[in-house]
């Protein structure tokens, strides 16, 4: 389990970076400065969300890797909703669109909040 979110979570990490490059380098001529930081503020969250899931990841397959991770996978998918309703936003997206947005937030936070509850949880070796 842990490892297809490893995989999942660095092809996150990829997209991350090729957004970040192509928001830099091909829609920076093309977008207002509104919609470029709704560009950069996607891309930046994403990053966040794929390494968060990474490390999940990683602390799941040095331990207890036969629990679910799902708190690595709320983690990704809250960072994948996020940005992806921000890049929709910043390419002209219907705005009732940015109602979706704080969804994929809250499922980041969640996500979070569940790893830090099952890393205290965690019995000592």
């Amino acid at each position: 389990m842990s490892a297809r979110l490893a995989a999942v979570a660095a092809l996150g990490a990829a997209v991350a970076v090729a957004a970040g490059a192509f928001g830099a380098h091909g829609l920076a001529s093309r977008l207002d400065a509104r919609a470029l930081e709704l560009w950069r503020t996607a891309d930046r969250y994403l990053a966040f969300a794929s390494v968060g899931a990474l490390a999940v990841a990683a602390y799941r397959r040095g331990g207890d890797s036969e629990r679910p991770s799902h708190d690595g996978w709320l983690l990704l998918g809250g960072g994948a909703l996020f940005a992806g309703t921000l890049f929709g936003l910043a390419l002209g997206a219907p705005r009732w669109l940015g109602a979706v947005t704080p969804v994929g937030g809250v499922a980041m936070i969640a996500g979070l909040v569940l790893f830090a509850r099952s890393s205290l949880l965690r019995p000592a070796r």
